[in-house]
């Protein structure tokens, strides 16, 4: 009983025959993958439990062979097969072999495809975003950059400055968006580092609304506030940065009126939102909308800025979230601990 209890808590399906390929075990994962039971599989030859085919449809068990096959082989690596009567499962078998070498028993291990299937078509859809964004402004750097190359004296120098803007411009929408793709592996993988120091928060909101006025966008959209006295907070400015900057475009862009970013004490650290006057964000997409490509009704972008915005909040032991705001926009929300200085958590 020891044993089935161990198999049955185990989260892929596991499937074990004796060394005459009779069933012995079927946990509780296994059953759920071959819609059956264990008082029906028990005791019934593995071919038949499992009768699994390749991509070519030749029976996997006459190609792999386990009892007839060589001494030496003792698993077999993981494939994608096919069931009989419809469905495929990621199988991966164990020979166990007594000291003569001879079988003992088989153990197969099987996996839905369904996750492996959601990761294949979040990295197409990650390799399709990566060109599309891509293509356009690489498109019109190479054709300004070919066009001052051969007709150089036929412009004067305002066209030949605003063309070289415009392919600046460009170039700055590629990096950003490499340096997009570089925090989402980073991310994905803990390998993002963080070099804290002490950070004056009411001055970062600061630089993010005069970092959006240099790029155009009027003054007067915005409103900073502080709400009380912070406590020293060690935080990596440049990750702070970036979070504020993503959030602040995205209020510019999707929302409307006014712009407003307040800072304040919460819990021993800070808490800061920022919130805007627009439609605001249904209800029904407040769960997906910091996930990877989400862009809601919008076109364009990448859909990773509020991805990598939650992996930077969380890499500092924060939080955030979203809502709505009091004039009825989104009010996104975020909360810092103080923190301490790297040289102390290393």
């Amino acid at each position: 009983m020891g044993d089935q209890q161990a198999y049955d808590d185990l989260p892929d399906g596991v499937v074990v025959a004796d060394a005459d390929g009779r069933v012995c075990v079927v946990n509780r994962a296994a059953q759920r993958l071959l819609a059956t039971t264990a008082d029906i599989a028990v005791g019934r030859q593995l071919r038949e439990v499992l009768p699994l085919t390749d991509e070519q449809g030749r029976d996997w068990w006459a190609c792999s062979d386990p009892w007839g096959g060589l001494s030496s082989r003792t698993r077999q690596t993981e494939r994608s097969l096919s069931l009989a009567g419809g469905g495929n499962l990621l199988a991966t078998a164990s020979y166990v072999r007594g000291p003569d070498r001879a079988l003992v028993r088989v153990v197969v291990c099987l996996r839905d495809t369904a996750a492996r299937e959601r990761i294949e078509r979040s990295r197409a859809n990650l390799v399709s975003t990566v060109a599309h964004e891509l293509r356009s402004p690489l498109t019109s750097v190479k054709g300004f950059t070919a066009t001052l190359l051969a007709k150089w004296e036929r412009f004067n120098d305002d066209q030949k400055k605003l063309m070289l803007q415009t392919v600046n411009a460009d170039a700055d929408r590629v990096t950003r968006l490499i340096t997009e793709l570089l925090d989402v592996s980073r991310i994905e993988t803990g390998r993002l580092e963080l070099r804290k120091q002490v950070v004056d928060l009411p001055a970062a909101l600061r630089r993010t609304v005069a970092g959006q006025v240099a790029a155009g966008a009027p003054e007067s959209r915005f409103v900073v506030q502080e709400d009380g006295a912070l406590p020293e907070m060690w935080v990596d400015p440049d990750k702070v940065q970036q979070v504020l900057g993503n959030l602040v475009e995205n209020a510019v862009l999707h929302g409307a009126g006014t712009v407003t970013l307040t800072v304040g004490p919460h819990d021993g650290g800070a808490v800061i939102t920022v919130s805007d006057q627009g439609e605001g964000i249904p209800d029904a997409t407040t769960t997906r909308i910091f996930t990877r490509f989400w862009r809601g009704d919008r076109r364009g972008g990448t859909g990773l800025g509020l991805y990598i915005v939650k992996g930077l909040v969380e890499a500092h032991g924060g939080s955030v979230a979203v809502g709505r705001a009091e004039g009825g926009g989104a009010r996104f929300r975020f909360v810092l601990p103080a923190g301490t200085p790297s040289f102390l958590t290393e």
